[in-house]
């Protein structure tokens, strides 16, 4: 039994929900503190499970309709389906699964959670057939993502202003820009395969300027929710961590050096998102 559950953690890759949900954990806390409402263990549940159900579909149906891809790609052809450890009719299953508990799940918030909750699986779910007409699928994954804070915000308030926006601009921006790193690793599959990416279409050079330039604009992007923020050391220090660990994943991946891709995705990805969210957080508690 728990191999069998294995398999699905690996198939949603479930670690790298550690990449939206801290932001997700931001715009509640924010969206408490503005708004002065009244804490909730059961709505923050509500927006946990949300998050993983909605990541369980997005991962769930781009590993589906990339089965084809996958099997062909070397870099990918030991992922579950094609290596036949789930099978495509159960991998839908679980697609189909955890995309009913979302909407069930957000319809038990309130009523904007409820008619936006389609909406968003539309836009998750969208994203697995993007490779195949536009290079920008890299925006698309990190619009996907920067639903979470939106969605978070939303959960609190039934309603959304301009200072959860930007923390989904920030999202969407730095995971779109991390994107393009990864994509790296398959810029010649997907040229062979007629599919579309920035790395695909640019060189590393040019798609790693790209990469850098939506990482400013995260950046730029976090400066501008700070602002509403109560102003304390610990904001500034994360904002700071966040951004020098943004610089460094550039270091390690340059047009000559892309041997720590996997380390720049993955691990530095993970401690900025985490760090970003115990420091923004923690300023809230201590100096709203």
């Amino acid at each position: 039994m728990f191999e069998k559950i294995s398999k699905y953690f690996r198939l949603v890759k479930f670690a790298h929900t550690i990449f939206a949900m801290p932001f997700a954990l931001m715009a509640f806390v924010y969206a408490l503190w503005s708004t002065e409402a009244e804490f909730s263990w059961w709505l923050l549940l509500q927006v946990v499970l949300c998050m993983v159900f909605a990541r369980n579909v997005a991962m769930g149906f781009n590993r589906w309709a990339d089965r084809d891809i996958d099997k062909d790609n070397p870099r990918t052809a030991d992922r579950e389906i094609p290596s036949g450890a789930i099978s495509p009719r159960n991998a839908m299953i679980f697609v189909v699964v955890n995309a009913t508990l979302f909407i069930a799940t957000a319809c038990s918030i309130n009523l904007l959670t409820a008619l936006l909750s389609p909406v968003a699986l539309a836009v998750i779910m969208f994203y697995s057939y993007c490779k195949r007409f536009t290079s920008l699928a890299h925006l698309v994954l990190g619009l996907s993502l920067g639903i979470a804070p939106a969605g978070a915000y939303i959960a609190v308030t039934g309603t959304l202003t301009f200072a959860p926006c930007l923390l989904s601009l920030l999202v969407l921006t730095w995971c779109g820009g991390f994107d393009i790193i990864y994509a790296l690793q398959d810029a010649a599959f997907d040229r062979e395969r007629g599919l579309h990416s920035i790395p695909s279409r640019f060189s590393v050079a040019t798609s790693l300027y790209i990469s850098i330039a939506l990482h400013c604009v995260s950046i730029a992007a976090l400066i501008g929710f700070s602002m509403y923020l109560p102003q304390g050391w610990l904001l500034w220090c994360g904002v700071a961590l966040f951004s020098a660990i943004l610089v460094a994943e550039h270091i390690l991946v340059t047009p000559k050096k892309q041997r720590s891709i996997g380390i720049a995705f993955g691990t530095l990805n993970g401690l900025a998102s985490l760090t970003l969210a115990l420091f923004v957080i923690a300023n809230i508690l201590i100096f709203g």
